[in-house]
């Protein structure tokens, strides 16, 4: 009988489980408005409204979250090395990637 209740619970458990492994996010929600104002350093290669006028940088309006949140990490951390993006990564606390990350999918990929 004790078996069967476990059996019960496995499926709420692999739910929780894989829903915090898919999004990858600590349980604190990003803060877009600090990513806002942490953004002002980037705003010189990725344009202020996250569209870059200069072609050899990417535009980062209306990336996937996830996806910029593993960037910053990886050059953060030595993963990924860049010039210009390794340093810039260096300082940053995974706040503040959470907030940049959120920031900038918040934004319209069309720079409006």
């Amino acid at each position: 009988m004790h078996f069967i209740k476990k059996i019960r619970l496995l499926p709420l458990l692999l739910a929780s489980t894989f829903s915090l492994i898919n999004t990858g996010h600590s349980a604190m929600a990003a803060d877009i408005e600090a990513g806002k104002a942490k953004a002002v350093t980037c705003n010189a290669c990725h344009g202020s409204k996250g569209v870059s006028m200069i072609p050899m940088y990417p535009n980062l309006a209306g990336q996937k979250e996830q996806y910029l949140v593993l960037q910053l990490k990886a050059f953060r951390d030595g993963e990924r090395k860049n010039m210009q993006m390794s340093p810039m990564a260096m300082g940053l606390s995974d706040a503040d990637i959470e907030n940049l990350s959120a920031y900038y999918a918040s934004l319209d990929p069309s720079g409006k």
